[in-house]
């Protein structure tokens, strides 16, 4: 008896779920959540100006927390969450930022876990990408330096199986290597081969990286 009840409840909770989300979808047109795309997406925070534009796609999933993943989308922001990505916010928010008119990949497969990912231009994660908890990846200085050194800005590319893991940061112009593992606490500056283990700050090659496609 006790599990039918259950299943009654969760039925009804995602009945109430693809409520708020069709209430979403009136109000901002850009959002596309395609079937199979979990109905807790409805518990996140949407911040989508007119013209942005968030696709997330089937199988990707979230925990159904209140404010646990944040899209923040400027004018002509496009941010697309890839097939089969685990968006995890119970140890912490996923942030979500997309400036006007920059673009925001995470390919599909893709683990993100209590991180900040910010695109002024263009960041793009590859296919089972990981970021850990407190991670941090920007493509942009986010200020002027002053009045005489503008912002600068330059794209940032997470190769394929590449692991950023926990309270580290990716600045701008930087690509990761597929299967490189970037260190915790480290912060990188220039970009790094593929299969590359780097760590510390800045971060430096410290050794070889094998297979990660099939790691867990």
């Amino acid at each position: 008896m006790s599990r039918t009840a259950d299943r009654l409840r969760l039925r009804a909770l995602q009945l109430l779920d693809r409520l708020r989300l069709w209430r979403l979808r009136r109000r901002h047109p850009g959002l596309v959540l395609e079937p199979g795309a979990s109905t807790n997406f409805a518990h996140a925070r949407f911040d989508l100006a007119p013209g942005a534009r968030v696709t997330i796609e089937a199988g990707a999933v979230t925990e159904r927390r209140r404010d646990g993943v944040v899209f923040d989308v400027g004018p002509g922001g496009q941010l697309t969450v890839g097939a089969g990505t685990w968006l995890r916010s119970d140890r912490g928010p996923v942030h979500l930022i997309v400036y006007d008119g920059a673009r925001l990949t995470v390919g599909p497969e893709c683990f993100l876990n209590a991180c900040q990912v910010s695109a002024k231009l263009e960041v793009t994660l590859g296919r089972r990408a990981w970021v850990g908890p407190g991670s941090r990846i920007y493509d942009a200085d986010q200020h002027d330096l002053d009045a005489e050194r503008p912002e600068r800005r330059a794209p940032v590319r997470i190769g394929d199986c590449a692991w950023i893991t926990s309270d580290a940061t990716v600045l701008r112009g930087v690509e990761m290597g597929a299967h490189s593992v970037l260190g915790t606490r480290s912060v990188l500056l220039e970009s790094v081969p593929p299969h590359t283990f780097v760590a510390g700050t800045p971060a430096r090659p410290l050794g070889r990286v094998g297979d990660r496609s099939r790691v867990r």
